[in-house]
């Protein structure tokens, strides 16, 4: 398997694990710094950081297929995860201005075509899904799948739903566009048979090969499954069976614990507590575990990213820039493996792309900071996650900063003299990369846009499948105890 391809199991393998710390908070509690109290200047900094980064996925989404790369700029595969967060990418660029809602409707009626339509099949080749799931990675030219080492993903096919979902809601008009992207996103919906990606019920498995048949892993443990088990339980057609969140929810002792001075449900990426947040707001609703530990998960992710920051501060490691405004540990791009002689007889690890992160299940830290890490948490802590944008864009400028906003991830202590694998040395600063990846895009766009306006979160609100799926996994209150969307 090669390096690129190791995301495809990354999520997968990594979600048996989990990171970070909490101090059990009131549900639902408020954070403590809103978009219009932000200085000017500041304001005008998300606003830019919003649009460039939705930029991002308008230029690089194929117009026809509506495939969007996993990484870019430069040649990629399409990530079917990508494609979910620029569906809901397209309707934020409608209520901001940066597209009319004709040209969105019109991108996204083109991407759920080419997903109805795209062939199904257990053959090894000439397919993109099977059993209403898709391949984690598809050919950009010919939306098929991009290799034999290509699962097909449970939870990247949920990725995508994430963004069907959104256009089932968002586009609600009474006419023949806005009525067909409708009805094709129940069908994709609709198709995805969730009871055959449980050979061991009631878990949920990661996924599937021809080749190989079930991932011998199932979805276990507090991580961005939890909307996997949403969208399978809220199913019309192919529902889990009741019993299988608590399945689940029962698999999360070993990762409530205390990381930093807090005491949370622990998952080392900050990815895991992005994610599923970007679609379904968790303010102020609980489940049964959530009401058993006084808490709810939307607090249980902005502790997360104060432990990540707190890390950051202690900087164990001693790499070079960590502190209260440059830090941020998830999966993403970094200079490449390698092991490097420091003056002092010891040695550092440098890694390529991979799932890093600090928490109380596991540490992967080389210095290496990833945007999204902090801008994909500023709904949960944006008076932490506004200076550290601030900062990093203030510090290292261009380096890291341009047309498509943030570049996937930099690192201040890449001074090894070495060729960089991926990316680019640069003088005095280190290394960065040189492109951005679409599942760290996509929460920055949602995230903001959420914390600014809730817009994709009450969007989200009035799918009958998401509401459907919380109420079978027990949760009440918030908004899912007020008036039907």
């Amino acid at each position: 398997m090669t390096k690129r391809l190791l995301r495809a199991v990354l999520a997968g393998a990594l979600t048996l694990a989990a990171g970070t710390a909490m101090a059990a908070t009131a549900p639902g509690a408020a954070p403590s710094l809103t978009y219009q109290a932000l200085p000017r200047d500041q304001r005008a900094a998300i606003d830019e950081l919003e649009q460039r980064t939705f930029q991002w996925f308008w230029d690089s989404a194929d117009a026809k297929t509506g495939l969007v790369p996993d990484h870019y700029p430069g040649p990629s595969f399409a990530s079917i995860a990508s494609v979910g967060f620029a569906l809901t990418v397209y309707g934020v660029g409608v209520e901001r201005g940066y597209v009319t809602r004709q040209q969105a409707a019109e991108r996204t009626l083109a991407t759920l075509r080419f997903f109805n339509d795209a062939p199904q099949g257990a053959d090894e080749d000439g397919v993109a899904g099977y059993q209403g799931f898709f391949y984690h990675f598809l050919d950009m030219r010919t939306g098929r799948r991009y290799g034999r080492g290509i699962e097909l993903s449970s939870v990247d096919t949920t990725l995508l739903l994430g963004g069907v979902l959104f256009a089932q809601s968002y586009f609600d008009r009474d006419n023949q566009d806005e009525k067909e992207i409708r009805r094709l996103a129940d069908a994709i919906y609709r198709r995805v048979d969730w009871t055959w990606m449980q050979p061991h019920a009631p878990l949920v498995s990661m996924g599937w090969t021809p080749g190989g048949k079930f991932i011998p892993a199932d979805w276990k443990g507090y991580s961005e499954g939890m909307l996997v088990y949403v969208l399978a339980l809220g199913s019309p057609t192919h529902p889990v069976a009741d019993g299988a969140w608590q399945a689940w929810t029962s698999t999360y002792p070993k990762q409530w614990g205390e990381f930093q001075g807090r005491t949370f449900l622990n998952f080392a990426p900050l990815f895991g507590h992005q994610y599923s947040h970007a679609w379904i707001d968790f303010r102020g609703i609980q489940d049964g575990w959530s009401r058993d530990h006084h808490t709810d998960y939307f607090q249980n992710s902005r502790q997360a990213t104060y432990a990540q920051r707190a890390y950051a501060i202690a900087n164990p490691n001693h790499w070079d820039g960590y502190g209260e405004n440059i830090w941020g540990l998830t999966a993403c791009n970094g200079p490449g493996d390698a092991v490097v002689k420091r003056n002092d007889g010891g040695t550092r690890a440098f890694y390529g792309y991979t799932a890093r992160g600090a928490g109380l299940d596991y540490v992967s830290d080389d210095g290496t900071i990833a945007p999204t890490a902090a801008g994909g948490s500023i709904a949960f802590a944006p008076e932490i996650v506004v200076p550290a944008l601030m900062a990093m864009k203030a510090r290292y400028g261009d380096a890291v900063y341009g047309k498509y906003g943030f570049v996937d991830a930099f690192n201040p202590s890449y001074d090894t003299g070495l060729a960089p694998k991926e990316g680019r040395a640069v003088p005095g600063m280190g290394w960065a990369d040189d492109k951005q990846i679409g599942i760290d895009q996509g929460p920055i766009v949602l995230m903001i846009e959420n914390w600014r306006s809730g817009f994709v979160w009450n969007v989200m609100r009035k799918n009958p499948y998401i509401r459907k799926g919380l109420e079978r996994a027990g949760f009440t209150g918030g908004w899912l105890d007020g008036k039907r969307g």
